[in-house]
């Protein structure tokens, strides 16, 4: 999951097959067939649901029931104990606790209901050849793009959540700026300074990709993965050095400022 890819619509599917594939291996391994008990395998099997437990949300649910590959028959004929997601209990579940969250008015949430049956059975509107052929053969996106005009409230949910990555690539990028900015030699910066420097930081960088400057060369000097850059407390010159550069060159990675305002060349603080 630890990509910038659209992902959330896979999780709850990926760690059901994982389950499911571990348990495979457990009982080959162990000469088992499907009907004896592996106590291994139930200690295993404990940890994995806990684990999911913990960090699945409604969203997973809602993103799963929504994913057109899931209702196909492609998807479906790879495994006889799959079912579509309006047919699982506990997805029913918590896409509802979604849906009456997002639509308040009970009429509203009515249509959506409505709009759901029909995109999950098949039908008014959705029946059409193309829309049930692609359901299995295009990414989930797209399919929406294409033939979700049909339910237009469940389409901009829908578009929403299957845009959505699950990766911690950019806390762990925000989090390699905040050591930049503060660190052991500037540890008397304050958290609300630190955060908006981080804030102005990450924000000057996104701005910078629109420069004619950022597309040149094989590298992006500038790109928002703090990781990639070294650290402040390396070089360092006068502020009147970087006068005539813009805020988004690398150059100003060498300056950086005491919690009072002033400038700081390169002394420890």
């Amino acid at each position: 999951m630890d990509t910038d890819a659209s992902t959330l619509h896979v999780v709850y599917e990926m760690w059901d097959s994982m389950i499911e594939n571990v348990k495979k291996v457990i009982y080959k391994y162990e000469r088992k067939t499907e009907s004896e008990v592996s106590t291994f395998y139930e200690v295993v099997h404990s940890i994995l649901v806990d684990r999911w437990t913990k960090s699945s949300t409604p969203l997973h649910c809602l993103a799963h029931s929504l994913n057109p590959r899931y209702y196909s028959h492609e998807w479906l004929s790879e495994d006889a104990s799959r079912v579509r997601p309006h047919q699982d209990v506990e997805i029913t579940r918590e896409r509802m606790k979604c849906f009456r969250k997002y639509f308040v008015d009970v009429d509203v949430r009515r249509r959506v209901n409505v709009e759901f049956a029909s995109f999950s059975d098949g039908r008014e509107g959705f029946d059409d050849i193309d829309s049930l052929g692609d359901r299995g053969r295009i990414d989930a996106k797209s399919w929406w793009l294409t033939h979700g005009a049909h339910a237009p409230l469940l389409q901009q949910v829908a578009l929403k959540l299957l845009g959505q990555p699950c990766s911690s690539s950019c806390s762990e990028r925000n989090w390699s700026t905040y050591s930049f900015i503060h660190s052991l030699k500037r540890n008397k910066m304050t958290p609300e300074r630190a955060k908006d420097l981080v804030f102005v930081h990450s924000n000057l960088r996104l701005i910078s990709r629109s420069s004619p400057q950022y597309h040149e060369g094989e590298t992006k000097m500038w790109d928002i993965a703090g990781d990639a850059f070294e650290s402040l407390d390396e070089g360092g010159c006068g502020i009147l050095e970087v006068a005539n550069l813009s805020l988004d060159e690398p150059e100003l990675e060498a300056i950086f400022f005491n919690d009072d305002g002033g400038q700081e060349g390169g002394a420890s603080h």
